[in-house]
């Protein structure tokens, strides 16, 4: 994203002006590119380096279905910050913090039920019901939540990470959110301690120019991260409806034909050999040889 953010741009914005060098904080030395006329000046290279980097992580955050809460209650960033907030469909605090926003958000919870009750009591008509002193008493109840709180109503958990603008004035938030492990991003001035956060966008925190350039970056990395996500959904649910493609039924197998017997052809029987005839014996023989034994 960094090639898509020209440091020209960031100028015209005037984001490169810091505070007065008397009260610049010593740890954003690596972010000052020099001093001018008793303001110091920050290097806007290293400016779209870490817009880049938090705009990357923001992507992911709102990719992964959490929220990210922008905080801005100084009046240059109120309408800005609402606006850009808005639009990406992400809560934000632009009244005065409500202490324990994070740390007490049971409480909070309690707070934005009362409102929705309220506009429930509206819809069904128990309101009428009420007397002109109990109903002018629930306007105002719903005005003041609704100023405070309304921009939270759909924020049902506490957020996935913070976005901060000058971390000097909303010192509280920035407490509670160190205290729960929150990810902290914000835009950081020459004069605060970048070391309270975890991700910080070296910029000018009082001009609303500067403020609208940096939170529209930051604003559109979160619409891409939702826009990933809804694709993401879109591709599984298609996955899920088509419908499944059918098996290859296995071929019936082929009877293997029966080999044929070979029928076993008797061997030919040897013939006899032929036995000799007996030989008659003639009488006369008989006869002289009888009488030769007696003799």
């Amino acid at each position: 994203m960094a090639n898509n953010i020209e440091v020209k741009e960031l100028l015209d914005a005037g984001v490169h002006f810091g505070h007065l060098t008397r009260r610049w904080d010593p740890n954003m030395a690596p972010y000052i590119y020099m001093e001018r006329n008793g303001i110091h000046i920050i290097n806007l290279y290293k400016t779209a380096a870490k817009i880049e980097e938090s705009s990357d992580a923001l992507r992911k955050i709102a990719a992964s279905g959490r929220k990210i809460l922008f905080v801005a209650t100084k009046k240059q960033a109120k309408d800005i910050v609402a606006d850009k907030a808005a639009k990406a469909n992400m809560p934000y605090i632009t009244e005065r913090w409500p202490g324990g926003m994070l740390t007490n958000f049971v409480t909070i919870r309690k707070a934005v039920k009362k409102m929705q009750t309220i506009d429930r009591m509206k819809a069904d008509g128990r309101f009428d019901t009420l007397s002109k002193k109990e109903k002018l008493q629930m306007n105002r109840l719903r005005e003041k939540l609704d100023k405070n709180l309304g921009s939270i109503a759909d924020m049902t958990r506490l957020p996935g990470a913070l976005f901060v603008v000058d971390i000097k004035r909303e010192h509280i938030a920035i407490k509670e959110a160190q205290k729960l492990n929150i990810p902290i991003f914000a835009m950081v001035d020459t004069n605060s301690d970048p070391r309270q956060v975890d991700y910080l966008i070296p910029s000018n925190d009082d001009a609303s120019k500067s403020i609208d350039k940096i939170v529209g970056f930051v604003s559109d990395a979160i619409i891409e991260g939702l826009a990933e996500r809804k694709a993401g959904k879109d591709a599984q649910a298609e996955g899920k409806d088509a419908p499944a493609a059918p098996k290859a039924k296995d071929a019936p197998k082929a009877k293997a034909a029966p080999a044929p017997v070979e029928k076993a052809t008797p061997a030919p029987a040897e013939k006899a050999a032929p036995v000799a005839p007996v030989e008659k014996a003639e009488p006369a023989k008989v006869e002289a040889a009888a009488s030769e034994e007696e003799e």
